[in-house]
């Protein structure tokens, strides 16, 4: 089957966000905030099991308040601040506005860093014929980290949760990638880490692509495997 378009994931896929104690110190250091060194690793423990960290780690649990909201996070900017906040204000930090500032911070291109092997698979995928889109669930807009990180150039259609209001896996979002690819689920590729959410491209009839959620030291080359996908290295057409 001939491959006419590729479909990537963001957080965990293409780029992998910093860790939970690089990310509190960089909102401290912003906000003002001194903690003695002895502190900051139990906050960023504490912060990690609450799953405040987006790209980071899962909630070990959903406060009720916030069940509502975290299953729909990514459909609307608002409801993404308000869940992410509101699993951090689980835990008692020294101010208030640091809930803010750790939110603010992770969506700063600085945050993010590319997996190892992300900008050569998508140049080879372009010079290749091959059309290019990001789907993500998100609540903010992550061009400028692309943009930051040299691979805005790469990519043909960027399709964000929360400017449509549907999240994977509603086939409606894949469906809205293809379309502003003109490419066809048969010819086309959905690149993810998450079973449930990036497998819901299948059924449209996309193939899917899963690589592990890893750090970006542990995982230098799983996105090279998607090259293996095409067929001897045709160009599409």
């Amino acid at each position: 089957m001939t491959t006419k378009g590729a479909l990537f994931d963001f957080s965990g896929t293409l780029f992998r966000v910093e860790s939970t104690e690089s990310w509190l110190r960089a909102a401290l250091e912003r906000s003002g905030t001194a903690v003695p060194d002895g502190d900051l690793p139990c906050y960023a423990r504490d912060l990690e099991d609450a799953g405040a960290l987006p790209g980071g780690a899962s909630p070990l649990a959903v406060p009720a308040h916030l069940a509502e909201a975290w299953s729909v996070r990514d459909r609307s900017a608002e409801l993404h601040r308000a869940a992410y906040t509101g699993l951090a204000r689980q835990v008692p930090l020294p101010r208030p506005e640091l809930y803010d500032a750790l939110y603010d911070r992770h969506m700063e291109p600085a945050a993010w860093r590319p997996y190892p092997d992300s900008a050569e698979v998508l140049r080879e995928l372009r010079r290749r014929g091959i059309r290019i889109a990001v789907v993500s669930n998100i609540g903010w807009d992550l061009r400028p980290v692309f943009r930051a990180h040299g691979l805005d150039a790469l990519v043909d259609a960027y399709v964000l949760s929360f400017e449509h209001g549907v999240q994977k896996p509603d086939p409606r979002l894949f469906r809205t990638a293809l379309d502003a690819l003109s490419v066809a689920p048969h010819h086309a590729v959905m690149v993810g880490d998450d079973h449930r959410a990036d497998g819901g491209a299948a059924a449209l009839g996309c193939r899917v692509h899963l690589v592990d959620h890893l750090p970006v030291r542990q995982r230098p080359n799983a996105l090279r495997a998607v090259l293996d996908l095409l067929p001897d290295g045709a160009t599409a057409s």
